[in-house]
């Protein structure tokens, strides 16, 4: 860690992205109480409305940001999400009726659709070195952690001192200096891209998706994360007051033993990767995962405090482990003027999986019980992790001989011998202009 903090431009990234991460945690609390202040008893169904707009803007606008990042400074894109995200919380504390609320979480949201895959996808360049990178990617995930943890903490203790309308004011000063950091980054241009057309760049990311077979596997990754995880984000409440008949007071404690997960994953990822190839890596994810849900199935008739603990730190170690090693995997399967596009496609699919699960852990546990909820989140993942497995053959080759057909960009033939139908030759593959389908091993 201390080299990748003599890296300059990666100190200030970094340090921006913890600053911004206390801001919007400091901003969840804050925007809780508001809702009560204003709807009271409807403050659930508020904040569940406020969370759906999150997630669609999430989905929405993040392709549209990885179509331009190839023509526009990723650092001015990064500072200007910062401001209005600075702009947008500073109102917050103003409104005066629901749907003031819902407009300026609209774009707060996608400001934060903007900020998040720019810097993802400025990482790789920043750090081209492949062990620092999963490092540097370790650190980030311990950084979320960590504001899992910390966040409420923090909000906890100014609010023996202020009223909650001021934690609104400490998120706008972090998203203020996560900008000033941002500045002082000097944040590399990216690549440009050689597709001209804005639809082309539009879906770039999504056919890259379609056309690599481990790409197809994250994609089916993303559910497992999203349906393994989705039970400690909607469920906690329910299973601290129903099923262990425990205190209010209980229930950030069990959220933070899903972040000791995810710190566990953070730390354990590095050696883990020097040991495992990428593949199995996420294989031991996903099995930790329908070992945590297989627990979760067993603690809704059998309720104990060690086994829900349990439960809730595998999933935060599955879920750990598999983000940080998908990055990985995105690096590793894109061209540098492809990695806007290609890790934009990814925070907008990872996201439509989580608006599909959780709906159906929130609505199917209220109208059926946690149990008929978590069993369908259970078959959700095991068909996914089966999906990963079967897209994801073992021993798939990254470098091995194809062939191109005879309308083949010159430049990338060089190499290439004519062997009277077509143009041979051997390389690492990766979907981009000169390989827009996975070829077949000559």
């Amino acid at each position: 860690m201390r080299a990748l903090l003599g890296n300059r431009t990666y100190r200030w990234l970094f340090t921006a992205q913890i600053v911004a991460l206390i801001g919007s945690g400091l901003a969840t609390v804050a925007l809780g109480l508001l809702a009560y202040d204003l709807a009271g008893a409807r403050a659930g169904a508020v904040l569940g409305t406020a969370l759906t707009i999150k997630m669609v803007a999430y989905v929405c606008v993040s392709p549209l940001v990885g179509a331009v990042l190839d023509r526009v400074p990723r650092g001015v894109v990064m500072v200007g999400a910062d401001l209005v995200r600075f702009g947008v919380v500073l109102l917050l504390p103003w409104v005066e009726a629901i749907w003031q609320i819902y407009l300026l979480i609209a774009v707060l949201q996608a400001a934060s659709a903007t900020f998040t895959p720019t810097f993802q996808s400025v990482l790789p360049d920043v750090i081209p070195d492949e062990g620092d990178y999963t490092k540097a990617l370790s650190a980030s995930q311990l950084a979320v952690s960590l504001e899992n943890i910390a966040s409420p903490v923090i909000a906890a203790a100014l609010l023996l001192v202020v009223k909650f309308n001021v934690l609104f004011v400490g998120t706008a000063v972090g998203f203020l200096v996560s900008a000033l950091f941002v500045s002082a980054a000097m944040v590399p241009r990216a690549q440009r891209s050689s597709r001209v057309r804005f639809s082309e760049r539009l879906f770039a990311g999504m056919r890259m998706f379609a056309a690599a077979p481990r790409l197809r596997a994250v994609l089916a990754l993303n559910m497992v994360v999203a349906g393994s995880g989705a039970i400690t984000l909607v469920s906690t409440v329910n299973v601290v007051r129903d099923l262990l008949n425990a205190a209010e007071a209980q229930v950030p404690l069990l959220l933070a033993v899903s972040g000791l997960g995810s710190i566990a994953a953070a730390f354990g990822a590095p050696p883990l990767l020097r040991w495992c190839k990428d593949r199995g890596v996420l294989l031991i994810g996903t099995g930790t995962a329908l070992l945590a849900l297989s627990g979760a199935l067993l603690l809704s008739t059998v309720p104990s405090w060690p086994l829900a603990m349990g439960v809730w730190s595998l999933i935060g170690f599955a879920g750990g482990l598999i983000v940080v090693t998908v990055n990985r995997v995105l690096r590793a399967s894109s061209a540098a003027a492809d990695r806007p596009a290609l890790f934009a496609a990814q925070f907008s699919l990872s996201h439509l999986c989580w608006l599909l699960t959780y709906p159906l852990v929130g609505w199917v546990g209220a109208g059926a019980g946690l149990a008929t909820a978590w069993a369908l989140l259970a078959g959700l993942v095991l068909a996914a992790g089966l999906a990963a497995l079967r897209l994801w053959p073992a021993g798939l080759p990254e470098i091995f001989r194809h062939q191109h057909d005879v309308d083949a960009d010159r430049a990338h033939l060089v190499d290439a011998e004519w062997n009277g139908v077509a143009w041979v030759h051997t390389h690492r593959v990766l979907i981009d202009v000169n390989h827009t389908r996975w070829p077949q091993p000559a």
